[in-house]
């Protein structure tokens, strides 16, 4: 893969561009909105399943206020709402039944199902050399939703240290130094770099056949910081320009994170674009 980084090194405007053509050729937005349109059929019954399962281990308000946080991430100004639908759940949640807890186990798999399909077809050069069993399809999804499950775990358990550690301070100098920007900054640099592993885990899993570490690290970086910028500007436009609650009302909600799902899908896909072909630079292909 050397003639591969150097080729992309010496011009890498011609790289991107071959990147967006070929997302384009293959009806990225496309399938972009695909798999938008399930992970919002997917994500309120994952983050129930998340809930039910966390709040046995942890303390009510340390879980809430983690997910409201990287909620934050994936839906910019939507987190609120959702995090108050998420506590009355849990006030609630001695109702849930066995077949309750069935429908949601089959509908936070969808999402996984429709990406795996948009990624076969990233990635056609893969499937055309080998195709996956479709037991390893079937039970993808729900190993997948246990890893994020431990992930939210992990999260939660090193938020909660941090934002203790940002109530404390120290002597320095004859002057007392609080460590709450040393905390802010270390809780955003957690979640940036568990999105980015959140994202390579992805592009490691999803694609037919094994994909170097290397490689899913370099689609993570890319999506990632893509999605950063893209994330602020959201922010900043549902705070400043928006008129969405004026058009939509009560479904307000819902069509923000409808958008906001669509647009991280698209740079979900970009960036396994992006993979794709520089896989393709290196195996000299067209």
């Amino acid at each position: 893969m050397t003639d591969a980084l150097s080729e992309v090194l010496k011009s890498p405007g011609a790289f991107a561009l071959r990147s967006l053509k070929a997302f384009r050729a293959n009806q990225g937005l496309l399938l972009a909105g695909a798999v938008a349109y399930y992970a919002l059929l997917s994500v309120v019954p994952l983050l129930i399943l998340v809930v039910i399962a966390l709040s046995h281990w942890l303390d009510r308000t340390l879980l809430l206020e983690t997910l409201g946080r990287y909620l934050g991430w994936l839906f910019p100004g939507q987190a609120k709402p959702m995090v108050a639908e998420l506590a009355r759940f849990i006030d609630h949640r001695e109702v849930l039944g066995w077949v309750l807890l069935a429908t949601l186990i089959f509908f936070s798999s969808l999402a996984f199902t429709v990406l795996e399909n948009a990624m076969s077809i990233i990635f056609h050069h893969r499937v055309a050399v080998r195709r996956r069993h479709f037991l390893v399809s079937a039970i993808l999804p729900y190993c997948y939703i246990l890893f994020l499950g431990a992930g939210a775990l992990v999260a939660s358990i090193v938020a909660g240290g941090l934002e203790v550690l940002g109530t404390h301070s120290i002597e320095f100098l004859g002057r007392s130094w609080s460590l709450d920007p040393f905390s802010a900054a270390a809780l955003y640099l957690l979640g940036l770099a568990g999105e980015i592993l959140i994202i390579s885990s992805v592009y490691l899993v999803m694609p037919v056949g094994r994909l170097s570490f290397r490689h899913a690290l370099i689609g993570g970086v890319v999506a990632a910081l893509l999605w950063e910028v893209t994330r602020h500007f959201l922010v900043w436009y549902f705070a400043r320009l928006s008129q969405i609650s004026v058009v939509y009302g009560s479904l307000t909600t819902a069509i923000a994170v409808l958008l906001s799902l669509e647009i991280g899908a698209a740079l979900l896909l970009f960036g396994a674009q992006v993979i794709s072909e520089y896989e393709r630079l290196g195996r000299g292909g067209a």
